[in-house]
């Protein structure tokens, strides 16, 4: 199918069953119960797993193939939404130009940070670019505040051109659209004691993450793809044999930068704003958080950590003080005040410090991800059972 093997075609058509039924895989509480706090089909953070999955299978192409590791991703993040919100502002609310945009910007910024990057390798790669990211925040902050508008960030006016909504243009700020269908709509579908919210923007966001992991297969499954693995695996040994890598290596990165352009776009078509914080060291850890806690190298593996963190650090976010007395409520009164005292400062503002005991556990008892916990998982159910014999020499058939 399309040029898959039956083994990744089956993946993809699962990975697509699962995501277009997202909405209600993701709201198995009944809505109103008390565990329904944990419930994750609402809109705005299914598109985060969308987006953030696309991101992370952009960032897995270059690190998990090639091995080399990029700090700087981010910058290509905040750049394909700077381009995104310009393109709002001065030709339409279509997000199909501003993600195109986003995705040209992004490669072409990518493709010169990469090319004086790719000159070292290893830590120093990851170094320069981190100071390429770094230079990019600080500058969108100051010398660039003319087409990024500083700390305020870039937003809609409307006092904007919009040359090709002009006729459409009313006294309220427009909405990022499809096509007339407009990015944020949503509809509500209730069924019993549950409730499930099927969202434009979601599905928009899924369908070109799904094309993104069609594009990746390909890539990982190509002779390109070999050639990056290659490079993985002993970069000296190509080298010798008189190969230059660096095309490769380099192709990696534009095309990984393109996807965090891709996403960046997305990001500013479900709202259209885009700030410095996008460009921050810290945005560029987080892809790479998800891609080592999924899986690197795999292909399911980076839109799993996306998953995970985004899911954690919004459960870990939103439970505070009076959510840890409920829970608690079976202790005596100064017991209860205790426990809650003692674990608080892990959620709400610190959702970090079990965020960050959770990628520690995975690391150093999963050095493989999540990805390889399920597949040691499933090697024990298809283990032979302890008593099972093996076929004896004379009863066993001839190769």
């Amino acid at each position: 199918m399309f040029g898959l093997e039956k083994k990744d075609a089956a993946l993809l058509l699962i990975v697509a069953v699962v995501t277009l039924c997202a909405p209600i895989l993701l709201n198995p509480f009944p809505a109103g119960s008390e565990m329904a706090q944990f419930n994750a089909g609402y809109p705005d953070l299914m598109q985060r797993f969308a987006i953030y999955g696309i991101f992370a299978i952009g960032f897995n192409i270059l690190f998990g193939l090639t091995g080399y590791l990029s700090f700087g991703h981010a910058a290509f993040l905040g750049v394909g939404s700077y381009s995104a919100v310009w393109m709002f502002k001065l030709l339409s609310m279509n997000i199909i130009p501003g993600i195109i945009l986003s995705v040209i910007v992004a490669g072409l910024f990518s493709l010169v940070i990469g090319f004086i990057s790719l000159r070292r390798s290893g830590i120093y790669f990851s170094i320069l670019t981190l100071a390429f990211a770094q230079m990019s925040y600080n500058l969108a902050y100051s010398v660039l505040t003319p087409i990024t508008n500083g700390e305020t960030g870039l937003q809609l006016s409307l006092n904007d051109p919009r040359v090709l909504d002009a006729a459409r243009t009313t006294g309220s700020l427009p909405v990022t659209t499809l096509f007339g269908a407009e990015m944020r709509s949503a509809t509500s579908v209730q069924f019993g004691v549950w409730e499930w919210q099927f969202s434009t923007g979601f599905y928009v966001s899924a369908v070109l993450m799904l094309l993104a992991l069609y594009l990746a297969i390909r890539i990982f499954r190509s002779p390109f793809g070999i050639m990056l693995r290659a490079v993985k695996s002993n970069q000296n040994r190509m080298s010798y044999t008189g190969l230059n890598v660096r095309p490769y290596t380099l192709a990696a990165f534009v095309i990984s930068g393109m996807y965090a352009g891709l996403a960046g776009g997305l990001l500013a078509a479900m709202d259209p704003l885009a700030g410095a914080e996008r460009m921050q060291w810290t945005a560029s850890g987080e892809v790479v958080i998800m891609t080592i806690l999924g899986g690197a190298g795999t292909l399911l593996g980076p839109i799993i950590g996306a998953g995970f963190i985004k899911y954690f650090e919004n459960i870990f976010s939103k439970i505070n003080d009076n959510v840890l007395h409920d829970w608690f409520a079976f202790l005596p009164d100064g017991l209860n005040d205790f426990v809650v005292t003692v674990i608080a400062p892990f959620f709400g503002d610190g959702w970090n410090l079990p965020m960050g005991l959770m990628f520690m556990a995975v690391v150093i008892f999963l050095p493989g991800g999540l990805v390889d916990g399920a597949r040691r998982i499933g090697r024990l159910f298809r283990r032979k059972p302890a008593g099972a014999k093996r076929p004896d020499a004379a009863t066993r058939p001839a190769e």
